[in-house]
């Protein structure tokens, strides 16, 4: 056994055990399907239905993906001009702070009325979400400049623009990477949330079908790639944040 497989194993068997624990619970007390099916069973209907899973995830991958950059950018551009202007700073941080306080569920309805109830939505949506750690982490990142830089570039007779690019910019970046790593996971499920609730398709709106016809099968193999895409994106994300913490730290 290779030393990945021993640390996957070692990191994963709690997941494992509950796994096989809730397949013996559902096959020893026969339980009806419409309450809970099993883990096979969920494995079998994502195996049986490849082309409909797969057309879902395809779709909502895309769109997390375009709103997680959109929100990054937005959220890393803010940051830098809030970073540069006490004027923008008092401009942004309070509604920054309001965007994310309010519940997801509760902005729906006000962006489906500003953008349609389409993929525009959607989109908004996982923006907004990703907006906020990457305007906070960056914005953190950009203050937590090394002691005495700041005032050695202030003495040269450095403009701030370019202290922005040269001094504040490198130290954001791990503090960037973290804001990734943590609006990576949140987007795909924003994105499943926003689809629920919007009936435009993916992985939300294929649950929210299969749950109003209680199979439950097919709901939870949606879920289970759903839950699958996130892991896989928090840890590549993870990864990511690895390599430049210790290339910018």
């Amino acid at each position: 056994m290779t030393a990945s497989l021993k640390r996957f194993f070692g990191s994963a068997w709690i997941v494992l055990a509950m796994l096989i624990t809730w397949e013996a619970v559902v096959s020893i007390y026969a339980i009806n399907s419409i309450v809970m099916v099993s883990p096979s069973s969920i494995v079998k209907e994502i195996l049986n239905h490849p082309h409909e899973f797969g057309v879902a995830t395809l779709r909502t991958v895309l769109l997390a993906t375009a709103g997680l950059a959109l929100g990054m950018t937005i959220g890393t551009m803010l940051a830098m001009a809030t970073w540069l202007s006490r004027f923008v700073s008092g401009l942004l941080t309070p509604i920054s702070i309001i965007f994310a306080s309010v519940p997801v569920v509760a902005i729906i309805p006000i962006l489906a009325r500003l953008f349609g109830y389409g993929t525009g939505t959607v989109l908004a949506i996982v923006a907004i979400i990703s907006f906020f750690p990457a305007f906070v982490f960056t914005l953190s990142g950009l203050r937590s400049l090394p002691p005495g830089s700041d005032d050695l570039f202030r003495v040269l007779g450095v403009g701030k623009l370019k202290r922005l690019y040269y001094l504040a910019l490198p130290s954001a970046v791990p503090q960037w990477a973290i804001a990734l790593r943590l609006a990576a996971a949140n987007a795909v499920l924003s994105a499943i949330v926003a689809e629920f609730l919007m009936g435009t398709g993916g992985l939300g709106y294929v649950f929210n079908v299969a749950r109003g016809d209680l199979d439950m099968s097919h709901a939870l193999g949606a879920s289970a790639i759903a839950a699958m895409i996130s892991i896989a994106c928090f840890f590549a994300a993870t990864a990511l944040e690895r390599k430049l913490s210790a290339r910018w730290s």
